[in-house]
């Protein structure tokens, strides 16, 4: 009968691991000091450490899986268009077959291997960096929201750009460097940044309203300035000069955000910008309701100085830096002038010849009106 019990006793100790003189035990049955009562195979090590491309969670091994989805799409996308399709997805020439992208398209709200998402230039855009932001806030750049880390409100500049913020009535918002990361787009924000306000562009036809009774309407387009800066300081020379307002066109140009608000020094909040969709169209447009056009190009034939049609209703053309006006837009221009120059001198900044050609037209309009009140 004890016989029995002690062997129960032994069976219920080997059941519970706890083997006399074997495992992390002593033959007393303690744990053996140091082990907890576990075995060798239970306090061996997990190896060295993983790298952070292999680590689940962190920011690296996300990016590679990323980079390896990314890869993976473009492997099936290659191997798709070797393939041809069945003959029910065929259709005719000209025609897209339903849920499928026209050649050289992409669907909407998607991106292919080999083409980058693209950003909306209507959507908030996000200002990263310590002094980007706090030159942002200075500029009085209308903003949605500030996101600061805890750890970068010791920087003076955060600290400043906090309070211009809290001053402007903008919400300040503190966040971990993770969340940033994602806003960013993984950029080097120094623990804060800046959401912008979405700009609301004017249609081209609200330009043609006086901004000033006594004078005709003076409009400033650009043909392919992509420089945001460029683009805020024709604005700023605009509203110097009492332009009725600037457009643009939708691509291939520069649009309003944080880099032309800063440019324009404020300028933006008094002036309307539009955009188009077709330069060509709307400057056609613009003829019929008698307005002159007059492009701005090196190679223009009629000096600047001798711009007749300045102190009528007209719209300036402004061209790129590199390759000035366009075929297409010069051929729509009722006349195309230029800025004398030594001959040392290739081209001008968009910006300055802007404000040389609009300080030319306000002259001679102010000369018009003094003539027109008889005064000498």
């Amino acid at each position: 009968m004890s016989a029995g019990n002690t062997g129960g006793g032994k069976g219920a100790k080997k059941s519970q691991g706890r083997t006399p003189g074997g495992g992390g035990f002593t033959k007393s049955g303690k744990p053996r000091p140091g082990t907890g009562g576990y075995g060798k195979h239970k306090l061996e090590g997990k190896g060295p450490t993983p790298p952070a491309e292999m680590r689940p969670g962190h920011p690296a091994q996300r990016a590679a899986a990323r980079s390896a989805k990314a890869t993976a799409a473009g492997k099936a996308a290659a191997a798709g268009k070797a393939t041809a399709p069945p003959r029910s997805e065929r259709t005719a020439p000209g025609r897209t077959a339903p849920g499928r992208s026209a050649p050289g398209r992409t669907a909407p709200g998607r991106t292919g291997p080999d083409r980058p998402q693209e950003r909306r230039e209507d959507g908030p855009e996000m200002v990263a960096g310590r002094n980007p932001v706090v030159e942002s806030l200075r500029a009085n750049v209308p903003a949605l929201a500030l996101y600061v880390t805890g750890r970068a409100q010791e920087d003076e500049r955060v600290a400043e750009s906090v309070q211009l913020a809290a001053d402007a009535g903008i919400a300040v918002l503190e966040t971990s460097m993770f969340e940033l990361d994602r806003l960013t787009g993984n950029a080097v924000h120094q623990g804060v940044a800046l959401r912008v306000r979405p700009y609301e562009y004017a249609h081209p036809e609200d330009l043609l309203t006086k901004r000033f009774q006594s004078s005709a309407p003076l409009i400033v387009a650009l043909d392919g300035v992509t420089d945001p800066r460029n683009l805020g300081a024709v604005v700023r020379s605009a509203a110097a000069f009492g332009a009725s307002g600037v457009l643009v066109p939708a691509r291939r140009s520069a649009g309003v955000n944080a880099g032309a608000w800063k440019a324009s020094a404020g300028a933006l909040s008094r002036i309307p910008v539009g955009r188009c969709v077709n330069l060509t169209r709307a400057l056609e447009g613009y003829k019929k309701e008698g307005l002159f056009v007059a492009g701005l190009d090196a190679e223009g034939e009629v000096d600047v100085h001798d711009m007749t049609i300045a102190d009528g209703p007209m719209v300036l053309v402004v061209g790129s830096e590199g390759r000035g006006l366009s075929r297409i837009v010069a051929a729509a221009c009722d006349i195309v002038v230029s800025i004398p120059m030594s001959s040392g001198m290739e081209s001008l900044n968009a910006g300055i010849a802007a404000s040389i050609a609009l300080y030319e037209i306000a002259t001679r309009r102010g000369a018009s009106a003094t003539r027109a009140d008889g005064r000498p």
